[in-house]
């Protein structure tokens, strides 16, 4: 299998399972309301099936990440999963009606760059 598709489907398949467990988690906790120390606030948590929707991405992300480690470069890998972040921010604004400033549209760009930038130097060093 080519390395470039490789990299692109397990990306995709991690950066998927951690914006299911990030959304799941947004999703329970507005079931639940707001944080409370007590036993029927953890028992209403448990009782919306998003937080299984959270556990289920754990997992997913778990072994997609192991699977990816196993063949990529760390460095970029470590950079390209912090995609999440990303695609979690876009979400949130379109989903949740989140307002996002410029500071984290700005951070969010960042994220990009920096994994252009990672991926680009690391397939220079694989050509020299």
């Amino acid at each position: 299998m080519n390395k470039v598709y490789f990299y692109s489907i397990g990306f995709g398949i991690l950066i998927l399972f951690d914006t299911l467990t990030q959304v799941s988690f947004k999703l329970s906790s507005t079931h639940a309301g707001g944080f409370v120390l007590e036993w029927s606030w953890l028992i209403e948590v448990f009782k919306n099936p998003w937080i299984y929707g959270a556990v289920v991405g754990y997992l997913g992300a778990f072994v997609a990440w192991m699977t990816l480690l196993k063949h990529a470069p760390v460095g970029p890998a470590f950079a390209a999963s912090h995609l999440e972040i990303v695609f979690v921010l876009i979400i949130s604004s379109i989903y949740f009606g989140e307002k996002l400033n410029v500071m984290q549209i700005f951070g969010a760009l960042c994220i990009v760059a920096g994994i252009v930038f990672l991926s680009l130097s690391e397939s220079k060093s694989d050509h020299d």
